[in-house]
């Protein structure tokens, strides 16, 4: 991954993983901290088994969030990241009968196809992946 793009893509590719990762930062961290009410949010809305999509939304939101931002295993959690993302359309933004809902469904599918640039891309040079790219460090062997 070293040295595969130049100083200003990497800078730029950096500065994608920031704010897309905000977004996912903070909503993350507010369900995290409001359980009940997220939870009570979900079932409202008729997602099934709320409690457990409760859980797979903070693990995807604040988790995923922070792994995408410092740049481990970028591919992968942009792929997690872009199913989820087309998964929330699906289940909560699909009242098309409200303008509001129509733009959060397309602002989702937007948010899923950057995430599937970034499973192309990878991390970048500036991200814990291209660190450990790094020539001259050793590779782990996984099994």
């Amino acid at each position: 991954m070293n040295n595969q793009y130049s100083t200003p893509a990497n800078t730029l590719i950096l500065l994608g993983r920031i704010l897309a990762s905000v977004l996912f930062i903070l909503s993350g961290f507010g369900k995290f901290t409001a359980a009940a009410a997220t939870t009570a949010y979900f079932d409202k809305i008729g997602v099934p088994v709320p409690q457990l999509a409760y859980i797979i939304s903070v693990a995807c939101e604040l988790g995923g969030g922070v792994l995408f931002l410092l740049g481990v295993q970028t591919r992968v959690v942009a792929v997690v990241l872009a199913v989820f993302t087309v998964a929330t359309a699906v289940l909560a933004h699909t009242d098309f009968s409200q303008l509001a809902q129509q733009i959060n469904f397309m602002k989702n599918l937007a948010i899923a196809g950057g995430f599937l640039a970034f499973a192309v891309l990878g991390g970048g040079e500036y991200s814990v992946d291209g660190q450990m790219a790094r020539p001259g460090r050793k590779q782990r062997l996984t099994a």
